[in-house]
């Protein structure tokens, strides 16, 4: 009897849907949190409960304890990627709308090109990735430009800031992934990356002044029903289901998530909290989306 039967179209199909949903609604929740939750605490939280369920699963399941190295590799890769690139984000939606969020994260591909490019021994970027890059930088002018977002609408720079600043450590912490060649299971992997990345939450939380400004009773159930849908849909379920695609899909076609994403996430934002919409905001979630699916194909291409 096959360990490892192979899945079924049904199952495939599902898998899908779920990254696609549940990442692109992921934007939302956090926007919800954050109202009565401070940020930093509220992601370091959410990965401390995340990582806690996925590693004590793999413990059970008989999965080797980590080594120091290990330990060290993995606490590296996690700060980048869960610090800086999803408390920052955390951070950044107190003042950012969630859509207008999703759309310049969802652009972030064109940040991997250009620090796959100015690091040391990086390469150069194929024409059909140049074009992807000017296309989306395009589309991100074309959505924060004057006029764009109606007045009273229109999120502060920091926070804007913020985010790019986020994609830059998210990136900086896979290209090190990348070519680190770890050699820990990846659902092991994440799940250290969700326990070392939630003690630099924490601690940045913490440091913030956020435990003094924390009262739970304050905290709205709005609030905690967001909470706990990132915890659970959010990193409990998806990451897992992620890599279970890796192993049964191709590399290409799991990537989709990251131009479905941003529309998924405008939509949401626009439907349940009245976010702005508009002809611009339209169209330039349409360039960014076609100049990420250009980096895409590209890169998949030139891995090819």
């Amino acid at each position: 009897m096959n360990p490892h039967p192979k899945p079924t179209r049904t199952g495939i199909i599902l898998a899908f849907a779920a990254i696609y949903l549940i990442w692109g609604s992921t934007y939302l929740g956090i926007r919800v949190a954050v109202t009565t939750i401070p940020p930093f605490l509220m992601a370091g939280v959410r990965f401390a409960i995340a990582g806690s369920l996925v590693f004590g699963f793999l413990k059970l399941r008989g999965a080797a304890w980590p080594t120091a190295r290990q330990w060290r590799e993995q606490a590296i890769i996690g700060t980048f990627l869960l610090l800086g690139g999803n408390a920052i984000v955390s951070w950044s939606e107190q003042t950012v709308q969630s859509g207008i969020t999703s759309l310049i994260l969802g652009a972030s591909p064109l940040v991997m090109v250009i620090l796959d490019w100015v690091r040391p021994g990086g390469r150069k970027p194929t024409p059909a990735l140049v074009v992807g890059v000017v296309v989306g930088i395009a589309g991100i002018a074309f959505l924060l430009g004057p006029d764009a977002i109606p007045t009273g609408q229109r999120p502060p720079m920091l926070g804007i800031l913020a985010i790019f600043l986020s994609s830059v450590f998210w990136w900086t912490g896979s290209l090190y992934s990348k070519h680190l060649r770890s050699d820990t299971p990846l659902l092991l992997a994440s799940s250290m990356q969700m326990l070392c990345g939630s003690v630099s939450m924490l601690l940045v939380g913490l440091i913030l002044g956020e435990g003094r400004g924390l009262n739970v009773a304050e905290i709205s159930a709005r609030s905690w029903v967001a909470f706990s849908y990132l915890v659970v849909a959010g990193s409990v379920v998806a990451f897992p289901v992620y890599v279970w695609l890796l192993e049964h899909s191709t590399p290409a076609k799991v990537s989709t998530y990251a131009y479905v994403n941003p529309v998924v996430a405008v939509f949401l934002g626009w439907l349940i909290l009245g976010e702005p919409m508009n002809l611009r905001i339209l169209m330039a979630s349409c360039v960014i989306v076609g100049a990420v699916a250009v980096i895409t194909v590209g890169r998949s291409r030139a891995a090819t």
